[in-house]
């Protein structure tokens, strides 16, 4: 090649170098990606949207689970104290909020002030699964229990279930009832386990909504042998039962006072009401109570109710797993202490008066 043609190819590369704006210029700050705006190609102009776009399939969640809202049951039979006699679980799942208002519990009143309650009423969704409270053989199975008239499409307690238990209690026979179910998962005759499905939540019979009507009885399965079913069903562990007497000044109980619970240290308030009246309604024959507050966690509790105006009040401690005591008598105050231990009613004859030598 010839210098002279050397010469004008480099003259024309340092021309070209000085036009160029961005020879010599400084970097510029960077600018993070997600900021730009990609532009759009041509290709991607051409692009349709999908009729069905991409979607994630997710399982539909289910309901939220309740499992913390109480603690296991003790396992029965449980007793503590000498004359205690939790035999019985729950009819219902345990790990949910499933225990009577104060309306709803033993010897309460309701329906005009006629009908004393005879048991205690869980409310619990349609088509719950009611539970055996303890092993023993299906005595009663469809309508007609509150009346004992079989096939009864008009008795109160709907569809009902009666069981007789392998155990009894001061040698004399103990049942349970489970009333207004939906339907029945077992037929007279039929053996049962504690825990085994009997049937499920419904409101046959007079109800206002779903619920099991739950009851013990002794020694005859009948509407006139009941018992408060607090006393009889196993506490949550770690939690017990306050039981007592409100009486007037003869000693005699006073009907559907309330009383308020209160924890020492909590806002929460617990409210019971005194056994409404006589007839089906029957006391503990240790305890002699006219009113029961179960699944109390353990603590310190002030009790208060007024009577002729005045505010009567007193502190109780709940135990795990016992029932604490107290009553009140009126111009006699409180006593917080267990009954006394019951007496033998006859005396043993022809006792020898001093011990016989075996030979």
């Amino acid at each position: 090649m010839s210098v002279k043609r050397l010469l004008a190819s480099a003259f024309l590369l340092l021309l070209a170098a000085c036009s160029n704006p961005l020879m010599g210029a400084q970097p510029t700050e960077v600018i993070p990606f997600d900021a730009l705006e990609q532009p759009q190609t041509d290709s991607e102009a051409l692009i349709t949207p999908s009729p069905q776009p991409f979607q994630f399939s997710l399982p539909t969640p289910g309901a939220e689970p309740i499992t913390n809202w109480r603690p296991p049951l003790y396992p029965v039979p449980w007793a503590v104290g000498p004359y205690d006699h939790f035999y019985f679980t729950r009819p219902i799942a345990a790990d949910q909020k499933n225990w009577p208002t104060a309306d709803y519990r033993y010897g309460g009143i309701f329906f005009g002030r006629n009908i004393v309650h005879t048991g205690v009423d869980i409310p619990s969704p349609e088509g719950t699964p009611i539970m055996a409270a303890g092993p023993g053989t299906v005595v009663w199975a469809g309508w007609g229990l509150f009346r004992e008239t079989p096939d009864d499409r008009t008795d109160p307690y709907g569809l009902a279930v009666a069981i007789r238990h392998d155990f009894g209690f001061n040698d004399q026979q103990l049942f349970t009832v489970y009333a207004h179910m939906s339907e029945m998962n077992v037929i007279v005759g039929q053996h049962v386990e504690t825990g085994e499905v009997i049937g499920f939540v419904g409101s046959t019979g007079a109800t206002t909504g779903p619920h099991v009507h739950f009851e013990v009885r002794f020694p005859s399965n009948s509407f006139f042998y009941t018992y408060n079913p607090e006393l009889w069903i196993a506490p949550p562990q770690g939690w017990g039962v306050l039981a007592g007497r409100i009486m007037n000044e003869k000693g005699e109980p006073l009907q559907q006072m309330e009383l308020l619970v209160a924890p020492e240290n909590a806002s929460r308030t617990f409210t019971a009401r005194t056994y409404g009246k006589k007839g089906a309604i029957n006391s503990d024959p240790y305890y002699q109570e006219n009113f029961v507050l179960g699944d109390l966690p353990a603590g310190i509790y002030k009790v208060t109710f007024k009577y002729d105006d005045i505010r009567m009040q007193t502190w109780v401690e709940i135990f795990p797993g016992q029932v604490t005591y107290f009553t009140y008598k009126h111009e006699e105050g409180f006593t917080v202490a267990p009954p006394p231990a019951p007496e033998l009613d006859f005396v043993p004859e022809n006792l020898p008066a001093t011990p016989t030598s075996v030979p």
